[in-house]
């Protein structure tokens, strides 16, 4: 039996026979095992795939594709990043209470002497991951709407975020926009990340990168529009024209395999509906069953991402130098974040360059940085904000390599009949994560602010 086969066909004695002719030979250790065959090299079986998907040239992707994903990777976690590095503006009275310096000036939250807010930004959190979860979790089994009716959905709840979160009177009205963000980021990625399935696998580390972008660009667009003189509000509000690109760069840049006519003159149209028909024919039964075998990338992944969130939106709030003049609490945390976001988008643009076979080792590495980031908070060890940076850049980088890692190991080793729902699932992984570090954030939070310095 044979571990590696061709995705499309199989040769036998000179021809081509479709792969749905060779299923249900057996289920017993691998259900994708098909009978001893001459086979061709490797490589050229990869081809062969890749131009069915319509790469041009072989083994490549179209610029327009690779940019129009890393467009929508970055327009995608947009509203995600925005809500996160404006979630210590969002809670502080400042933000509801009708000043025009909502979080800009040296207001500060209360008498504590650690200077919290009420409430931990691990709230905004998981208001920015808890719709994301179950949207993550229902999608991969139970298919809902075409792609272009899913995306419709995407740009409109990206949208009311924006608004919902600008136009704010209350804490309430707040972390329901920032509800619509994660609906809008969870949908999008569940809905995009598997599409990457139709087009040549770089297009995957394009998303990653534009995921990384997102971060950078979200995070240092708020801090910088802030440090300006912009509100926070209409910081928020100018954001707006995120989901406008998001529509261009999908229904105008990137060009849908649908709208080939054929993929190669060695390749009938029939073929091409059969690889179509491949990534989509799973059974319900069959898609739990093979959950399993992908939990060697979703749970280094899920640590990893406990970890670093825990750090970012339990932690990082807490690590405040009120002896420097030139940053206030609020500016301090808007720019961990833009410091973060940087290391993650170098990292998720690195898998051509340096690639993490064992994810497990960012999974540990990760929470070495849980333990001095909370150590710090409790005793404030760290004494200068420059050693606080180099750490936050490191924990971006290890939470970014995790990623483009994993679903780069994916589109490299998972069979393509089940890959479409492999990159689905496993993002319930990372969301898993940041949704379990929301909930530890909070108590955490609460506990270190009731102690004295």
């Amino acid at each position: 039996m044979l571990k590696e086969y061709d995705p499309v066909s199989v040769k036998l004695s000179g021809s081509y026979i479709p792969m749905t002719d060779l299923e249900g030979s057996s289920e017993s250790d691998d259900e994708f095992n098909v009978v001893s065959a001459e086979r061709r090299p490797i490589h050229s079986r990869k081809e062969e795939e890749e131009s069915i998907l319509g790469t041009s040239p072989v083994g490549t992707e179209k610029w327009r594709n690779l940019f129009a994903y890393w467009m929508l990777g970055l327009t995608n976690n947009f509203a995600y990043v925005i809500m996160l590095s404006a979630a210590h503006d969002i809670l502080s009275k400042d933000f509801h209470g009708g000043g025009d310096d909502p979080g800009n000036g040296t207001a500060s939250n209360g008498s504590n002497p650690r200077d919290c807010n009420t409430m931990s930004t691990g709230t905004i959190l998981l208001a920015d991951i808890i719709p994301s979860l179950i949207i993550k979790a229902i999608v991969p089994f139970i298919t809902f709407g075409s792609h272009h009716q899913r995306i419709t959905v995407v740009v409109i709840a990206c949208s009311i975020s924006f608004i919902l979160v600008g136009a704010a009177v209350n804490e309430v009205m707040a972390i329901i926009g920032v509800a619509c963000a994660s609906l809008s980021s969870g949908l999008g990625e569940v809905t995009f990340l598997p599409y990457t399935s139709n087009f040549h696998r770089n297009t995957v580390s394009a998303w990653s990168s534009g995921t990384g972008g997102a971060g950078v660009f979200g995070a240092l667009s708020y801090a910088g529009l802030t440090a300006i003189g912009l509100t926070p509000r209409a910081t928020v509000f100018s954001m707006l024209v995120v989901p406008i690109i998001m529509s261009l760069n999908f229904w105008v840049v990137l060009e849908h395999p649908r709208g080939k006519r054929c993929c190669s003159r060695n390749h009938s149209y029939s073929q091409e509906l059969q690889l179509e028909h491949l990534e989509s024919s799973l059974t319900l039964k069959e898609k739990f069953r093979y959950v399993p075998r992908l939990l060697k990338f979703m749970i280094p992944l899920g640590i990893v991402y406990i970890g670093e969130y825990l750090i970012n939106q339990g932690l990082m709030e807490l690590v405040y130098f009120p002896s420097l003049s030139w940053l206030d609490h609020h500016e301090q945390y808007r720019w961990y974040q833009v410091i973060y976001q940087v290391g993650v988008m170098i990292s998720r643009s690195s898998v051509h360059c340096f690639q993490i076979h064992h994810i497990w080792i960012t999974s540990v590495l990760q929470w070495v940085n849980v333990i001095l980031f909370l150590s710090t908070a409790i005793t404030a060890w760290i004494g200068s904000i420059w050693v606080v940076f180099i750490l936050i850049i490191w924990e971006g980088l290890l939470g970014g390599a995790a990623y483009v890692n994993t679903f780069y190991r994916i589109a490299m080793e998972v069979p393509q009949s089940h890959k479409h729902f492999a990159m689905s699932i496993t993002t319930l992984a990372d969301t898993t994560g940041i949704a379990i570090a929301g909930v530890i954030a909070i108590p955490v939070h609460n506990l270190i602010c009731d102690l004295p310095l």
